[in-house]
């Protein structure tokens, strides 16, 4: 038999399957983590395949995978699993054989010997726990490294407090609370502010463990209330053609970083603040997005170099420092 033990769609409702995963120290906060907690649970509408040769179960239609606080749910998902203490990454022989009943299937593989080391999710994939979420066209979660990367059309990973797009893929990394989105990458937070690279690579601060006794926080309600990194945003470094934005302001440059605790972001190479029809040029520029206030810093340069226009309403306020001049001037408010 070449490929053992496999059925589909045998029973007209749920199937659900618990298959043994490797087992750890629950995780403090609710990030998007597959790689703690107990067994992993598997329903489908259409049904599931097992196959054991290769190691593999196949779960087809409105496919949903839990484990702790974690949800997958997709139109189909594999999960290839693999005997306990083989090295990561090189699946172990296949089992012997038996007999494709649902009790065979579950003493099988739920029986404590083995774990789940790879979860693909396929078509319409959201992925979340009460506080994040993230949504693309394909995911895969490597369970070793608790590294989730999602590509496809309109990716995107919230938290209660911030919205990550990309073009490209997202790749969330649980156990170093960092997320990379790639491709036209925006950060927008909840009170508006907003920053777009090439690539933008977040951190996030651990979210604290909830009481003992007491539930985690509900899930957010609003659409527009949702992310995928748990924990507060620390920082952020931008990539290439990166743009800042204030109400009046716009701060282009090669790369940069933002701290939301400050509003502080930093942009440096080829820096141009743009207001209205006014221009300025420099090495370095600082925006404070809490405030508005974006300054040009002449940097090692010198210098600074500007275009402001009389009549444009907006150039009030708007000023230029000489070279090597503290970096109070050269500013927008």
């Amino acid at each position: 038999m070449t490929r053992s033990a496999s059925w589909r769609a045998w029973l007209p409702a749920l199937l659900l399957v618990l298959l043994t995963a490797l087992l750890g120290v629950p995780a403090q906060a609710q990030p998007l983590d597959l790689s703690h907690g107990g067994p992993i649970a598997i329903t489908a509408v259409e049904g599931i395949e097992w196959l054991q040769a290769e190691q593999e179960v196949i779960a087809q239609g409105g496919a949903t995978a839990v484990r702790g606080d974690t949800t997958v749910t997709a139109d189909r998902l594999i999960a290839w699993y693999r005997k306990k203490g083989t090295t990561p990454g090189k699946p172990a022989q296949p089992a012997q054989a038996t007999q494709a009943t649902q009790a065979g299937f579950a003493s099988d593989v739920d029986n404590g010997g083995n774990e789940i080391y790879r979860v693909q999710a396929e078509g319409n994939v959201h992925i979340f726990t009460p506080t994040d979420q993230a949504w693309g066209d394909r995911a895969t979660y490597d369970l070793d490294q608790a590294v989730m990367v999602m590509t496809g059309r309109h990716l995107k990973l919230t938290t209660p407090t911030d919205v990550l797009t990309a073009r490209d893929d997202l790749e969330y990394w649980a156990q170093k609370h960092m997320a990379v989105a790639r491709g036209d990458a925006v950060v927008v937070t909840h009170d508006g502010r907003r920053i777009a690279a090439d690539t933008l690579v977040a951190y996030t601060a651990p979210g604290a463990a909830a009481p003992a006794g007491k539930p985690p926080a509900a899930a957010p309600q609003s659409n527009d209330d949702v992310l995928a990194a748990s924990g507060k945003l620390q920082k952020v470094e931008a990539y290439g053609n990166v743009s800042v934005r204030t109400a009046v302001d716009t701060v282009t440059g090669d790369r940069g970083v933002y701290v939301p605790e400050t509003g502080i972001a930093r942009v440096a190479g080829r820096v141009r603040i743009t207001r209205g029809q006014n221009q300025l040029n420099g090495a370095v520029a600082e925006v404070n997005l809490k405030t508005g206030v974006a300054r040009l810093l002449s940097g090692s340069a010198g210098r600074v170099q500007g275009l402001v226009v009389p009549n444009d309403s907006t150039n009030q306020g708007l000023t230029s420092s000489p070279a090597g001049s503290a970096p109070a001037a050269a500013g927008a408010r």
